[in-house]
């Protein structure tokens, strides 16, 4: 008999399946006992994109001009005015020369990799990692080289331990601040020193900050100095998403940073996979993201606001603890002496809790879960101690 998998890439064939419907799936099993079910599975925005984008949203899906072909790198506007959003952010220079925009950062993440490695390369991925960045490698056949980050250290990736994963295959290392899943924040200085080490080795440095405008309060200033160094465009590749920021992950648009020799060879990656980025999208947050800017600060505020009502939860249980906590997630440590999808399917099933096992996002992390609250509103996070403390494994 031939197999099923006959004709099917085994690069593919040999993953696991989606994470986040594998784990809806367990929350159909609730039957409501404990109260309507809250969903902290996926970093999605739990409220709508503000009105003045929504009125440009409108206007730019009923204009002739978001029904044609754009450029492959993006549209001008958009892509000077999130030069100019970058270069005020962090300082530096950037220009609309630097940019590309992808369908979202996951789309963002694969044109780079596509970019900077060929099967049988290596790149260093931080763990716990972001498990859509690992299938990307794999399905790439780019092996994806673990860096241990320990709940000691905040999660928070070691340079030294880097330096000693780099081979002649080593293509990028991968950072993600604010992290997913873990929500941890890199300091400055990490970071710099995560593109010292880049530079010197002749590899690029592949930064995603898709949370980057939800930093915690207890995080202020320049969250790093990355486009303020000479030369960065050789070594640095900085990823965004205005899936978060402004509201629309339906609408797929994320952003590549990087410098013109990458940016040459990802136009051909673009070019064969999408053409380009969807066009209403552009055309409208082109025109608004100034406008915007008050707005992201409030849903910064909203956000941390969530974050201290979570925490209080969480530490009002019993053996529970947050190893980690940051703009989105936060990495929370379960008491049960049980495999971490077991305990993620049992809160889904027993309490209407559902979120993501630790095993989800590498080896090494059965003790650990992923709680997504930002999109859960404060009056529904209270009360999930009360959940949890009623949950058995």
């Amino acid at each position: 008999m031939t197999p099923v998998s006959a004709g099917i890439n085994p690069l593919l064939t040999a993953m696991n399946e989606a994470p986040i419907p594998a784990a809806a799936a367990w929350l159909r099993q609730y039957e409501g006992g404990a109260g309507p079910a809250i969903d902290l599975s996926q970093a999605v925005p739990g409220q709508p994109p503000e009105p003045v984008l929504l009125d440009a949203l409108a206007a730019a899906a009923a204009s002739p001009e978001a029904a044609r072909y754009g450029a492959i790198l993006g549209d001008d506007a958009l892509r000077a005015a999130l030069a100019r959003d970058i270069a005020t952010t962090y300082g530096g220079e950037v220009e609309a020369a630097d940019i590309a925009v992808t369908a979202g950062c996951n789309q963002a993440f694969f044109v780079a990799m596509l970019t900077l490695a060929r099967a049988g390369d290596e790149v260093i991925l931080p763990t716990p990692w972001y498990f859509n960045y690992k299938m990307t490698l794999d399905m790439l056949g780019v092996t994806a080289v673990p860096l241990p980050c320990s709940a000691a250290a905040g999660f928070v990736p070691d340079v030294e331990t880097a330096r000693g994963l780099i081979t002649p295959r080593t293509r990028a290392i991968v950072l993600i601040t604010p992290n997913n899943p873990t929500g941890a924040v890199y300091d400055a200085e990490t970071i710099a020193a995560f593109q010292r080490l880049a530079a010197a080795s002749g590899i690029h440095l592949v930064v995603d900050e898709t949370y980057r405008d939800f930093l915690p309060a207890r995080h202020s200033g320049t969250p790093h100095r990355l486009f303020a160094a000479a030369g960065w465009r050789d070594h640095v590749v900085h990823l965004y998403s205005f899936s978060k920021s402004y509201a629309v992950p339906g609408h797929r648009i994320g952003a590549v940073a990087a410098g013109p020799r990458l940016l040459a060879q990802l136009t051909k990656v673009m070019d064969s996979l999408q053409i380009c980025a969807p066009r209403t999208g552009q055309i409208a947050i082109a025109g608004t993201m100034p406008a915007l800017a008050e707005a992201r600060g409030r849903m910064r505020a909203t956000f941390n606001a969530r974050a201290e009502v979570f925490s209080a939860e969480i530490a009002a249980v019993d053996g529970w603890s947050i190893g980690s906590i940051g703009a989105y997630f936060a990495y929370v440590r379960h008491p049960f002496n049980a495999p971490g999808e077991e305990v993620a399917q049992g809160l889904a099933r027993q309490q209407g809790v559902l979120c993501l096992p630790g095993a989800f996002f590498g080896p090494g992390q059965d003790q650990y879960l992923r709680m997504a609250f930002a999109n859960v509103g404060e009056d529904r996070l209270r009360g999930i101690s009360r959940r949890l403390a009623a949950f058995r494994a």
